[in-house]
């Protein structure tokens, strides 16, 4: 297999840290470079990463998470948001692009102009991108952080309105999903069987 398959084949969802071992900041850092490799719409890049590592934080944390032990014991829980609005944020996302030259100015224009009249006066469809932004954002995290040798875990099981009261999110920030992140512990199970191929794929 390759490098990329064996990560994907032995990716778990942890329930078990080693809490004596922890990330420094460039190591939190060097994750979230890789998560920000995630694809999004336009290049919207409409994400945002609050990292809960101090004991105090995830003292606060853990009660929003409904007393999930791992939020205590995971060297980082990252509060993983997707963003509204994103048809404002676009031109100077996008401009980093146009600028490299891999795209020119007509079809920047033509992104932009897209991304405004799709986004604008359309909530539900920035809610459902900020969704599906900060997924992408969060799953590409989980393989980065298996191919450092940690794990994690996805979690919804949490209180977003009160996350984001707590941790002062900003009106345009939707909390999508919790991501612990650590050392493995000794007591994780491994990876759970998956449906067979062909009981959910369709060719047409």
């Amino acid at each position: 297999m390759s490098t990329i398959a064996e990560v994907i084949k032995s990716r778990i969802s942890a329930n078990s840290y080693d809490t004596a071992r922890t990330l420094n900041d460039q190591e939190i850092s060097d994750l979230i470079d890789l998560a920000t490799h995630a694809p999004s719409a336009f290049n919207l890049q409409n994400w945002r990463f609050l990292a809960v590592r101090s004991p105090e934080a995830k003292a606060r944390l853990l009660p929003l998470a409904y007393g999930q032990q791992k939020v205590i014991d995971a060297a980082v829980t990252f509060i993983v948001c997707g963003t509204l609005n994103p048809h404002q944020s676009l031109p100077s996302s996008l401009k980093p692009t146009l600028d490299a030259g891999i795209i020119d100015q007509a079809i920047y224009d033509m992104w932009v102009g897209a991304a405004q009249g799709m986004y604008q006066d359309n909530p539900q469809l920035q809610r459902d991108e900020a969704v599906r932004s900060g997924s992408l954002a969060a799953m590409t995290l989980m393989l980065a952080a298996k191919g450092q040798g940690l794990v994690s875990t996805p979690m919804i099981g949490f209180d977003a309105a009160a996350v984001a009261e707590t941790f002062e999110l900003d009106s345009t920030e939707i909390p999508v999903m919790l991501v612990t992140v650590g050392y493995p512990g000794a007591a994780n199970w491994p990876q759970k069987p998956r449906k067979a191929v062909q009981d959910i794929l369709t060719f047409i």
